[in-house]
């Protein structure tokens, strides 16, 4: 099919798409969490001053190089870089922006496969009557492909075929089918996301009970809603800040590019982008601090919340707190949750094929349904692993690669073109183009100089993380002629797989044993000889944390577990690495072909 034949059918479907793209599970997920880590408060103003001048630079930046590029009938990222910069390395920086989506896309369709299943459990009652802990380990059975929840052989693969199968067959149908699925999910997403809200705003001190006596929504509110301006020199919460303005706008991606290459020549982008990106902080600054800590905190606490934030509360934690609302609500909040995360995932993850069907339509004349079906069965291959080996790393890995460091580098890079090679005063132009908003002038030196330096700062601050995050700490160490030393999250460390190496170490201490019981014992006498109710329940949710670790360390499984992890770590290191190979072999194959041709780009 002809590169020119598809278009975007409205301005409406076009944001909903943009946004959709951007709207994800991090928007319910990531950023609670986050903010939690980060002190709460202490990460909003950070949060959003990396919004306004790192989130919508980049968002103008790729909808102009998108528009740009489809000028010249270029779709995906490696000859739209092309077009905006002379000489041969351009276009195989490119590859980032198809590299990471289909990397990105192999687990990220097993979250939201995750979503699906547990739609379809919340419909069948599958938690009803179950504890906290019950709810925690129907989670950690249904990631081990060994064990099933429901009597079906290799339910989680089942569940991840299907949710693959459903974005393969949508992608099929080209922009009109992605445009669709904009158009009735973004709706849902919010109605779901309102209903949920409305239930953490409302909820008070009504879940309190006698094991969690100082359980408040209002406590998660405050938590995350009471700035704190000490943030503002703390380099930790800025670096935690910026990875989520990435995460959450889908910016150093090349989806953005892709979509915005469908645009008219002379259609506007300014307000297009800037609508999107606000819708986007719409639904994860409001909606998304509203539903998972606030009910949290209503049930178990904000000591409990704090303790135990991560990831995995949507589907560890959630389904027990629905049930304290009664069973036909428990099933209705159920749907809603899972339902809302299942939208919010999938149009997504439909973003995440359109770079690479956009590359192989431009330089292969594939059409949509080769397309589709060709970066299903990749994203299939390279996604197994992290179903089968989720427990060993291999999930984490490609999250922290393709989802995380990947992204820096790549927003890092198309920043330089756009502003250096390209230039800044071409780049406003074209800005500017056909807007339907006079943006401030100011963006135009914020792209130029603040954002490639904000990013500079993001990707040397994961390089060389100090250890604890202790910036200050280390910097008087320099200067006292003591070194720098890493921390175990740095790009270095996680290279050498030191925090594996370290918990080995540990766990085969014959100290750490006797130390943790001691902690344990500690804490189980400050809950006795404590007076005050919330220190109470803090020391408490520290005692159960800790006996789980106890348990952990006294497990000879979980040694057995972080040996593998040293095995299909580097595997799944190997696997992304090959994937690049490939791609910028597809790059290179494409180019000979267009110099045949006589359509290379100058």
């Amino acid at each position: 099919m002809s590169t020119k034949s598809e278009s975007w059918g409205s301005r409406v479907g076009l944001i909903l798409a943009m946004a959709g793209n951007a709207v994800g599970l991090g928007n319910f997920l990531r950023f609670p969490v986050q903010a939690v880590q980060n002190g709460g408060g202490a990460f909003i103003i950070p949060y959003l001053v990396c919004f306004l001048l790192m989130g919508i630079p980049l968002l103008l930046i790729e909808w102009s190089m998108g528009r740009f590029g489809g000028r010249s009938g270029n779709h995906s990222t490696p000859y739209i870089l092309d077009t905006m910069a002379k000489g041969r390395l351009w276009k195989y920086i490119g590859v980032f922006g198809i590299f990471t989506n289909i990397a990105v896309a192999a687990y990220y369709c097993y979250i939201e496969s995750w979503t699906m299943s547990y739609v379809f459990h919340s419909i069948f009652g599958t938690f009803d009557g179950k504890s906290q802990g019950e709810v925690a380990s129907f989670f950690n059975d249904y990631v081990d492909v060994g064990i099933s929840t429901t009597g079906i052989p290799y339910e989680a693969v089942i569940f991840y075929v299907i949710c693959l199968a459903l974005n393969t067959w949508i992608l099929s149908r080209g922009l009109a089918g992605v445009e669709k699925v904009a158009k009735i999910g973004m709706p849902l997403l919010i109605l779901f996301g309102a209903f949920l809200a409305v239930k953490g705003l409302t909820l008070g001190t009504a879940g309190a009970t006698p094991e969690h006596p100082t359980a408040s929504a209002w406590d998660g509110l405050n938590f995350l809603w009471t700035p704190q301006f000490d943030s503002l020199s703390n380099p930790k919460v800025w670096l935690a800040a910026a990875g989520q303005i990435f995460f959450t706008l889908s910016v150093g991606m090349g989806t953005i590019h892709c979509y915005a290459a469908y645009v008219r020549s002379n259609d506007d982008i300014a307000l297009n982008g800037v609508s999107a990106g606000f819708m986007n902080e719409f639904v994860e600054v409001v909606l998304g601090s509203l539903v998972v800590i606030p009910i949290a905190a209503g049930y178990l606490g904000i000591a409990w919340v704090q303790e135990n934030a991560s990831f995995g509360m949507a589907f560890q934690t959630m389904p027990y707190l629905f049930q304290q609302w009664g069973s036909v609500l428990a099933v209705l909040a159920g749907v809603f949750w899972f339902g809302l995360l299942f939208f919010a995932g999938i149009t997504s993850s439909l973003a995440m094929g359109t770079p690479w069907m956009g590359f192989m339509r431009d330089e292969f004349k594939w059409d949509n349904r080769k397309g589709a079906l060709s970066f299903g069965l990749i994203v299939l291959v390279l996604g197994l692993p992290t179903v089968f080996f989720y427990n060993y790393g291999v999930f984490d890995e490609y999250d922290y690669w393709a989802g995380t460091v990947s992204l820096v580098v790549f927003a890092l890079l198309e920043t330089i073109v756009f502003a250096w090679i390209f230039g800044a005063t071409r780049g406003w132009e074209e800005i500017n183009m056909g807007a339907d908003i006079k943006l401030p002038g100011i963006l135009k030196y914020i792209i130029k100089w603040v954002t490639p330096l904000l990013l500079l700062f993001v990707f040397v601050g994961s390089v060389i993380t100090p250890k604890g995050n202790e910036w200050a700490m280390q910097f008087a160490s320099l200067g006292s002629g003591n070194g720098w030393e890493l921390d175990n999250s740095s790009l270095i460390k996680q290279l050498a797989n030191a925090s594996i190496k370290d918990e080995i170490a540990s766990v085969q201490n014959p100290a750490t044993l006797p130390a943790l019981q001691q902690e344990a014992e500690a804490l189980r006498n400050s809950i006795e000889t404590s007076t005050d109710p919330k220190a109470v329940a803090r020391f408490q949710v520290q005692y159960e944390k800790k006996l789980g670790r106890i348990k952990q360390v006294s497990d000879p499984g979980y040694l057995e577990i972080l040996n593998k992890k040293l095995f299909y770590i580097p595997l799944a290191r190997m696997l992304l690495l090959s994937l690049f190979v490939a791609l910028s072999f597809l790059v290179y194959r494409a180019y000979n072909i267009r110099v045949k041709e006589g359509r290379n780009t100058p």
